[in-house]
């Protein structure tokens, strides 16, 4: 049986939208009906008088498509005959099953469901598994969507139900759950995704959350932020490649913006991506290799190398294997 706290994002239809389809697709059937009979009033026959009228068409459709039957109208001629058996009586189905699409559809939903998530989970690799979904990973969602992932690649777990319904109405899949457990990071396929992003509510739920998620995924790049900064040690040692540290990072602002207010738009500037100058992070390209960073492409402010980030002044030549931390500055 499919986890049930997965949640994937589906259309909203109210009851009252859903009985007006289906007694729409009902008359569609009826009418249907009604008009093959009224185009060959002749091939039938009436056992009260002999004839049949447009009023006799729409009774014998009514008739027919409901399975009552009385028999009084009858097809006599060999077109009418096979008009109901290929086109009538199928239509005739298809009535019947509009009126219990109800029961059906209870009773296939746990059906269509179960392979609806069967199959999400089955194509679901190098996605990107967001734990916490409250204003810091809502932030870092959008963040990603603006650098162009798409929202199916993303899957938010939360120990909140509402909160992972809202994340299904943001078009993400969910799970319901405590991310520290290892059978909720399952749910939403850990074990293939390429980035871990952890933001809860507690530093201690983030250390075991960053445990469990490293022991499932060796190679993904984990990312979890922290409250405080004596955490910070404890969360790395866990297995977090980056961790952000949140209340200094928002005290530092305060203090830049109380002594350099223009620093701090800046810094803002580059958290905001889109807006403005922005930082981001490529590789070296092969016409670069050998030169200095002051003649690569773009205002590169950092190289990465060795899993070490080097201030561009510090690197005399670039290799092959190195990373540029480069300002974007948009075009007008």
């Amino acid at each position: 049986m499919t986890d049930a706290g997965i949640r994937l994002p589906q259309e909203q239809v109210s009851p009252l939208r859903a009985v007006l389809r289906r007694l729409w697709y009902a008359l569609a059937a009826l009418g249907a009906v009604f008009l093959l009979v009224a185009s060959d009033l002749d091939g039938y026959k009436d056992s009260y008088d002999g004839k049949v009228s447009l009023l006799d068409a729409l009774y014998y459709a009514t008739v027919t498509v409901s399975t009552t039957g009385y028999g009084d109208i009858t097809p006599t001629s060999d077109l009418a005959r096979l008009i109901n058996i290929v086109l009538v009586t199928p239509l005739r189905i298809v009535f019947l099953v509009i009126l219990v699409g109800t029961t059906l559809e209870v009773l296939t939903r746990r059906t269509r469901e179960d392979f609806l998530t069967n199959r999400w989970r089955s194509k679901l690799t190098g996605h990107t598994v967001v734990v916490g979904y409250g204003t810091k990973g809502r932030a870092a969602v959008r963040t990603l969507l603006d650098n162009d992932r798409s929202r199916d690649s993303i899957v938010v777990i939360d120990p909140n139900g509402g909160v992972v319904h809202e994340a299904n109405e943001d078009g993400f899949a969910g799970v319901v759950g405590d991310g520290t457990r290892s059978s909720v990071l399952r749910r939403a396929r850990i074990e293939t995704a390429s980035e871990v992003i952890i933001s809860t509510q507690r530093d201690d739920t983030t250390a075991l959350v960053v445990l469990t998620a490293r022991s499932l995924n060796p190679k993904a790049t984990i990312v979890a932020a922290v409250r405080e900064s004596e955490n910070d040690p404890l969360v790395r040692s866990s297995g977090a490649d980056v961790v952000i540290t949140s209340s200094e990072a928002a005290g530092r602002m305060l203090g830049v913006a109380t002594q350099s207010p223009a620093v701090s738009t800046i810094i803002d500037d580059f958290l905001m991506y889109g807006t403005g100058l922005d930082l981001y992070e490529r590789p070296v390209k092969p016409g670069e290799v050998g030169g200095s960073c002051d003649q690569a492409e773009g205002m590169v402010v950092a190289v990465v190398r060795d899993g070490r980030v080097i201030p561009y002044a510090k690197v005399p030549t670039l290799m092959a294997t190195d990373r540029l931390v480069v300002i974007h500055v948009p075009e007008e």
